[in-house]
């Protein structure tokens, strides 16, 4: 697979699921066909609702767009252990994610939850792991979401915007969504977290800390968990993995002597309490359905590809549902 299919694959199941069509090339706007438009990119802090926590915050959108509709206007958030900038919005090829979305006309943030990535990290992550007990579970993770959508419906004048979660986020945004569905126009889940009787890929079963630390070795290891061996070769394209280990690991700033990236260990308390016990975190009958331009009503769960975190404990959860 080239890298141009790689990358196009990677972006159809969330595409598709909110409705975009899909350009003929993918590069910045410019191969896109509509090569005039350009990009405006802003990145900025927010207050969370903790005193002393401010939430990172990136939007990207089209410079001839003034206004946007509620169906054009989308916040990501990331999964357990990187964050949202270099998974959304790292340019491979010359695009990212978050560009070819934007190209499209829609008005794109993303959010970093506490701890992560460029966001403030709790005064316990400066302290040894083993001090504290583990922090930003996903009901924290709600939280700052919830405090980046308010910012978001108030900065464009919208009462509702659409929200994309990958992993963990689509825990945290079915979570936002079950409980505040007036705010949400469609939601999109990637690679979604569900009941699992196999052990999980991250936090092994033994005591847990505040916070946990990777390596890149160890990232790239997980990486490939669950590829059969013939496709690993081929999976990821020659640098990729290289790009977003280099600057994932820039964001935390205490990886350049340690080589070690620090993340919550909140996400898998809660996937021992919860998913892995038998229990939903949240209950999707809690998500009221909306009429949806390109699909059923309902949400839209893509296909989650090699994903060994849902094995046969959620067959026939792995595929496209709708509810």
């Amino acid at each position: 697979m080239t890298r141009f299919g790689a990358k196009r694959l990677f972006c159809v199941l969330v595409v598709a699921a909110l409705g975009l069509s899909l350009p003929a090339e993918a590069t910045v706007c410019k191969a896109t066909g509509e090569p005039a438009r350009q990009l405006i990119t802003e990145s900025y802090n927010i207050p969370s609702d903790s005193q002393g926590i401010d939430l990172y915050v990136r939007n990207k959108r089209p410079a001839d767009v003034r206004t946007f509709s509620a169906n054009r206007v989308l916040l990501y958030v990331h999964g357990a252990t990187y964050p949202s900038e270099t998974a959304f919005d790292l340019p491979l090829d010359g695009f990212s994610w978050m560009d070819y979305i934007a190209c499209q006309g829609w008005d794109v943030y993303l959010v970093d939850l506490r701890g992560y990535g460029q966001s403030t990290r709790p005064p316990e992550m400066a302290a040894p792991p083993a001090e504290n007990r583990p922090i930003v579970t996903t009901q924290v993770a709600v939280r700052d979401v919830s405090s980046a959508v308010e910012h978001v419906l108030a900065r464009r004048g919208v009462a509702q915007i659409n929200l994309l979660g990958w992993s963990w986020g689509t825990s945290i945004m079915g979570a936002y969504a079950a409980t505040h569905s007036g705010k949400v126009q469609k939601l999109a889940l990637y690679a979604p977290l569900w009941l699992r009787k196999s052990p999980p890929l991250v936090g092994g079963d033994g005591p847990l800390g505040a916070y946990r630390t990777v390596t890149k070795e160890q990232a790239k290891k997980r990486w490939l968990t669950g590829v059969p061996v013939d496709k690993q070769k081929d999976l990821i394209p020659s640098g990729w993995f290289e790009a977003w280990a280099e600057a994932t690991w820039a964001t935390d700033p205490l990886s350049a002597a340690s080589g070690e990236l620090r993340a919550p260990n909140g996400v898998v308390q809660d996937v021992r309490d919860y998913w892995s016990a038998g229990k939903p975190y949240y209950d999707p009958r809690g998500i009221q359905r909306t009429p949806y331009s390109s699909m059923e009503n309902g949400i839209r769960i893509p296909r989650r590809t090699w994903r060994k975190q849902c094995s046969s404990s959620c067959k026939g959860r792995n595929a496209s549902v709708w509810w």
